[in-house]
Order: C-alpha cells, then structure tokens, then sequence
C-alpha cells in the first residue's frame, strides 16, 4: 500500500486512482499527453467449447513524468475519474520496455 500511495503521488498529481489497476501494450503515443493501450483476452464459447481472442483500446493520460514511453511498451495503468471523454485512466508504471509487435496477441 505504501509503494502505491509514494507511486501515485509522484505519477498522478492531484488525480486519485481508485478502481481498477489494468495491465496492458502501448499501441500509440500519437495524442497529446495520451496513449492508447490494447488489452488482450479470450471469450468462451459455450456452443462450440473453445475461445475467441479480443481486444480493447483503452486511452490513458500520461504525466510528463513519463517521456520515453513509446508503442510496445507493457504499462501498469489505474483508474481515476474521466478526465475527457475517453481518457478515464493514468499511467502509473512502464513494466517492460518491448520490440516490434505492439498489434499481435500478447496471450501466447
């Protein structure tokens, strides 16, 4: 709880994270102190007993804290209140710096 508290003092500013805390690849950085982040997962079938693949995009507001985040990069994001019409989440934690396939199925 510390760690978090410390974290989201320096990352957040006056923004509180509360709510979910996603896990997710950087794919753009195209937007103004945004990115866009793709979650993968599988659905159950139930008719044919197997999974789908998906994917969200999800928006997140990056602090100047943060310069050298780039697509790829897997990211610890938090939820805060809508800070624009899609922006609903903060960048809190660049978990890993990565390669070349920000669009393909992290899953496997």
């Amino acid at each position: 709880k510390q760690w978090y508290q410390r974290r989201v003092a320096i990352t957040a500013g006056d923004v509180a994270i509360r709510g979910r805390l996603l896990r997710g690849i950087v794919r753009s950085t195209k937007m103004k102190r945004t990115l866009t982040i793709r979650r993968d997962y599988l659905h159950y079938i139930k008719k044919y007993n197997r999974f789908e693949k998906r994917h969200k995009n999800i928006s997140a507001h990056v602090s100047p804290a943060f310069i050298d985040v780039k697509a790829g990069d897997t990211v610890l994001i938090g939820q805060c209140r809508p800070l624009s019409k899609t922006v609903k989440f903060n960048l809190l934690k660049v978990i890993t710096t990565a390669g070349d396939d920000k669009k393909k199925f992290s899953k496997f």
